[in-house]
C-alpha cells in the first residue's frame, strides 16, 4: 500500500505517526503525479486544504481520507469524521481492504468570463468546491475571518467577524436564475449554494443538504433590516433559519448568479472568483475513505 500524504498549515510529520504505527505502508509527502503512483492520499487539514486540491483530487480519482486540522473543519463532519480519533479508526479499517468508501458529488462554479478585445468570450474557468459557496454578506465573513490570526479563526472567528460586516454591509441586487429558468431580480443578504449542510464551523445553512444526490441546496435570504439578521443567525447553527419569510430554500443541479456589479464569490471558505457565475454539480467527482 502507498499512500500519499498533503499537510495543511496546521499540521506535520508528527501528525502522521499514528498512521504510520496503524499500518504497513509505503508514505509520499506531497500529491503523486498520476494515479498510479499511490493507492490513497491523506489530507491534515480543514475545508481550505481541501478546497485547495481539489482539481487534482479529482483527476487522480484516488481514495481520499481527511483528517481535521484546520480552524474550519465541516466537510469531514458531513463526512463523520469529527475528530483525528475517527480518522483514525477509518484508515486501517481501509488498508485491510474493509471497503468502507463512498463517493459523494462535488459542487462546480463556472466563472463566466468577459468578452475579449476581439469580441469573443475567452474558455471560462471551472473551479471546484465540497462543502458550501455563496456570494453576499457571508462571503464578506469569510474573507475578514481569514484575516485574522489563525488561531483565532479557528475559536469563533466567523462569529467575530460578523458584528463589523453587519454595520457596513449593503444588500446585493442579483438575478438568480434556478436550473435555467428565467431569473428574476432580487436584493438579498446572501445566496448560499450547498453540496454539504454547514459551513463557518457549524453552521446549518443547508440543513437538507445530501453529499450524494445530484442537487445542490440554495438558501437565499432577501432584504431584512440588521437587527433581525443578527438575531437571526444564532439561529442557523440549528437549521431553524428556514421559516423566516424571508429565506427561500430550494434544490437544483444547476443555477446562474448574475449581480448588479461583480461581488466576491467564496466557497469552503476560499475566494473563488467574482460574478457572474454558473453553478452545477460533479455527479461522484471524489471517492472518500469514510467512518467504517
Amino acid at each position: 500500500m502507498r499512500a500519499a500524504v498533503i499537510f495543511g498549515l496546521n499540521s506535520s510529520e508528527r501528525d502522521l505517526k499514528a498512521f504510520r504505527e496503524s499500518s504497513d505502508c509505503e508514505w509520499i509527502v506531497g500529491l503523486p503525479a498520476r494515479s498510479s503512483e499511490a493507492d490513497a492520499i491523506i489530507i491534515f487539514g480543514g475545508d481550505g486544504t481541501v478546497h485547495r486540491h481539489l482539481s487534482r483530487l479529482v483527476q487522480l480519482r484516488l481514495p481520499v481520507l481527511i483528517v481535521p486540522c484546520g480552524s474550519g473543519n465541516d466537510f469531514a463532519r458531513a463526512l463523520k469524521l469529527p475528530d483525528r480519533k475517527a480518522s483514525l479508526a477509518a484508515w486501517p479499517e481501509f488498508v485491510s481492504g474493509g471497503g468502507n468508501l463512498r463517493e459523494i458529488d462535488l459542487g462546480v462554479i463556472t466563472a463566466i468570463p468577459a468578452l475579449n478585445s476581439a469580441g469573443a468570450p475567452p474558455a471560462p474557468h471551472q473551479h471546484y468546491f465540497c462543502c458550501v459557496g455563496g456570494v453576499g454578506i457571508d462571503a464578506e465573513v469569510a474573507r475578514r475571518a481569514n484575516s485574522l490570526p489563525r488561531w483565532l479563526r479557528g475559536h469563533g472567528g466567523y462569529l467575530l467577524s460578523l458584528l463589523p460586516t453587519l454595520l457596513r454591509f449593503d444588500p446585493v441586487k442579483a438575478n438568480i436564475s434556478i436550473h435555467g429558468s428565467t431569473g428574476r431580480e432580487r436584493s438579498i443578504v446572501l445566496a448560499a449554494f450547498a453540496n454539504a449542510p454547514s459551513y463557518g464551523g457549524g453552521m446549518k445553512i443547508a440543513p437538507r443538504a445530501k453529499m450524494d444526490d445530484g442537487l445542490l441546496d440554495v438558501c437565499l435570504v432577501r432584504t431584512l433590516n440588521k437587527a433581525k439578521l443578527l438575531t437571526a443567525f444564532p439561529t442557523v447553527y440549528f437549521g431553524r433559519h428556514l421559516g423566516m419569510e424571508e429565506v427561500e430554500y430550494v434544490q437544483t443541479s444547476k443555477l446562474r448568479i448574475d449581480t448588479e456589479k461583480p461581488v466576491d464569490v467564496y466557497a469552503d471558505g476560499e475566494y473563488v472568483c467574482k460574478t457572474p457565475i454558473e453553478v452545477s454539480v460533479a455527479r461522484n467527482g471524489l471517492k472518500l475513505i469514510v467512518s467504517p
